[in-house]
């Protein structure tokens, strides 16, 4: 059994899959620009196909994170809907 993960941890692994949901919108936003997409935009200069790996290794994080039994009070709302946006963009 590992060992378990300390109150910093948790919360440094809950941010690090806030920023990984925030990946996730950033680049299905940008891909949704289409042709609109700017050098602001994150993801712009990949490829549809690159997008969508990118995604998947994002949510991959997420996913295993989430499975995690430790976590105590931590809301997961924005994370849970990256999940599903992301799962629909990688179909």
């Amino acid at each position: 059994m590992a060992d378990e993960r300390t109150a910093e941890t948790i919360a440094q692994a809950h941010k690090a899959c806030l920023n990984g949901a925030n990946v996730i919108n950033s680049v299905i936003a940008t891909h949704a620009k289409g042709s609109d997409a700017t050098d602001a935009d994150f993801g712009h200069d990949l490829t549809h196909d690159g997008k969508k790996e990118r995604v998947a290794r994002s949510v991959s994080y997420l996913k295993y994170q989430k499975a995690l039994t430790d976590w105590t009070d931590e809301d997961f709302t924005v994370i849970d809907k990256a999940i599903t946006d992301a799962d629909a963009f990688t179909e």
